[in-house]
């Protein structure tokens, strides 16, 4: 069976942000295409954010996706692991309590990027 992985950043009992690799189960159609079931949605922002940015430890605001199209960005969760999401990486922004995580920039390219929001 063919599947989509995106990363998830998650709250964990200890409060801490902490990494999951997430496999999506996708369905044939029969026209050359493959689906994950359905996932609703309640809002999309677009975002640009300038070369060199750092945000301190923050939660995420709402459980979202976030669709990276330009730029790169370093996530250190507050345990400590880091992660590099380039252009086409998908995350799943659900650490919406503790201490949160730090974005920053990699590189001198400006960032561009989707946010999906979750229904709570």
């Amino acid at each position: 069976m063919a599947t989509f992985k995106y990363v998830r950043i998650y709250t964990g009992d200890d409060g801490l942000s902490h990494f999951e690799d997430v496999e999506v189960d996708l369905s044939e159609t029969g026209d050359a295409s493959v689906f994950s079931p359905t996932m609703p949605v309640t809002g999309l922002n677009f975002r640009r954010q300038v070369p060199g940015y750092q945000l301190d430890f923050h939660p995420a605001p709402r459980s979202q996706f976030i669709v990276n199209l330009h730029g790169t960005v370093e996530i250190i969760a507050s345990d400590g692991e880091s992660r590099i999401f380039g252009p086409g990486s998908i995350m799943h922004a659900d650490d919406t309590t503790g201490k949160g995580h730090i974005s920053k920039a990699i590189g001198d390219e400006e960032r561009l990027s989707l946010f999906v929001h979750l229904p709570q």
